[in-house]
């Protein structure tokens, strides 16, 4: 039986950042898929570049941005964020609740209204933070459609902090004054590099040894009592797992119980389309709340490098439970190119090349019960020398540089135990 000290679950960020960050070569990275990166890869497609989704990484630790940036080749560039909502046949700035200022008069003036006489809180959900704090005019204008459509889900049912520090708050004085907001916020500017997002993941692989990586071998089943976990290709005897893969899905391999009510999640399609001609220009992406449109967001791969042809990513926010067979796929992708003309994202472009995948789990639904049942599940599993990492291991929503920084602190805190 082959033995390693680390058995690494996944080859997307947290993976390779822990193993980067190792001072030793005992670990074996097993990546179910047939190349690197988890939700961070790249295609390439008829000239087109386009990630799994939109991931624009937004540093907070400059040292952790100059590491990545520092080990990789070809342009990065840091971008100043234009977003846009699509409201009322028109744009305004993102986020919403800073700028009602450009509404119309008569919905501006209802939106104040309803601010300055909004409900107190009377419950913990999400939906009840957005009506406490902003009032039902901006909640039930933007926040609450929105955040439905992205989330798949009643707002009623996520935690009031269900996506922390991410949500751009504003206060009742900011709002009122209408200052100019559309570059505050975590993601203000952004990091994009030439080539994709998977160039971040090369520059975390390159302090990873390529022989101590195996693609295409999927772990399926982990005994914790022997510490011997199964995989498609042979059984592996290790001290520490650490494992990046959603967390429900390491239960299952673990063989631990758990409520799959409690563990709630959305899907989320992405159509990945290039045509002939560019579009709207000077956005990087815009937000759509409208229930009559199939996307909650496109973003404009061509407005950040300045090329040619129109490059973007759609996501349409599903169910956990939706079923998507081959027509559906189809029928979903008239759909959001009829949409798209309607909004007037093209008008006469031809579509030259696409791609398309599904994000499952996608964005993971926080309550109390997730948060609390998540912690019990992973003290249980690190009782065991069983890691649990990244967002999805962690069951939450947090950022790219957040799993570096999680996982480079595993690395250092079981390495000092040694």
């Amino acid at each position: 039986m082959e033995q390693t000290r680390y058995l690494i679950v996944g080859a997307g960020v947290s993976g390779l950042a822990f193993a980067d960050s190792l001072r030793g070569d005992d670990y074996l990275v097993a990546e179910a898929e047939n190349e690197i990166g988890g939700y961070c890869r790249t295609v390439e497609r008829d000239g087109f570049l386009w990630d799994y989704s939109g991931h624009f990484f937004h540093f907070r630790h400059p040292e952790i941005e100059k590491d990545l940036v520092e080990r990789m080749s070809g342009r990065v560039l840091r971008v100043e964020r234009e977003a846009r909502i699509w409201y009322g046949g028109r744009f305004i700035d993102f986020p919403f609740q800073r700028n009602i200022h450009q509404l119309p008069e008569a919905e501006r003036d209802e939106c104040m209204q309803a601010l300055q006489n909004r409900p107190e809180a009377k419950g913990g959900s999400f939906k009840d933070m957005l009506y406490a704090r902003y009032g039902r005019g901006i909640a039930d204008k933007f926040l609450v459609p929105y955040n439905e459509k992205l989330y798949a889900t009643n707002l009623a049912r996520l935690d009031a902090e269900a996506m922390g520090r991410f949500f751009p708050h504003a206060s009742v004085e900011e709002i009122l004054k209408g200052a100019d907001a559309r570059h505050e916020g975590y993601n203000a500017t952004f990091t994009y590099p030439e080539g994709g997002a998977i160039q971040y993941i090369r520059a975390l692989a390159q302090g990873v040894r390529a022989e101590r990586i195996s693609l295409g071998e999927r772990v399926e089943r982990i005994d914790l009592q022997s510490k011997v976990a199964t995989t498609n290709r042979r059984a592996i005897r290790y001290e520490h797992l650490v494992s990046s893969a959603p967390l429900v899905s390491l239960l299952d391999m673990s063989g631990v119980a758990y409520d799959r009510d409690v563990f709630s999640h959305n899907k989320v399609l992405v159509f990945n389309l290039g045509f002939d001609r560019k579009g709207p220009k000077g956005v990087h992406w815009i937000y759509y709340p409208q229930k009559d449109l199939s996307f909650y967001r496109v973003g404009f791969y061509d407005n950040i490098f300045g090329s040619a042809r129109m490059s973007l990513y759609v996501e349409v926010g599903l169910p956990r439970d939706a079923e998507l067979d081959d027509d559906e796929r189809g029928a979903r992708k008239a759909r959001v190119l009829a949409d798209l003309q309607i909004c007037g994202v093209i008008e006469d472009q031809s579509l030259v090349a696409s791609h398309e995948v599904l994000l499952d789990p996608a964005y993971v639904h926080i309550t109390s019960k997730s948060n609390a049942e998540a912690a019990a599940k992973r003290s249980l599993l690190r009782a065991q020398d069983v890691h649990s990492i990244g967002r999805y291991g962690a069951w939450t929503y947090c950022s790219i540089e957040d799993n570096i920084i999680e996982a480079r602190a595993l690395a250092s805190q079981l390495e000092s135990i040694s």
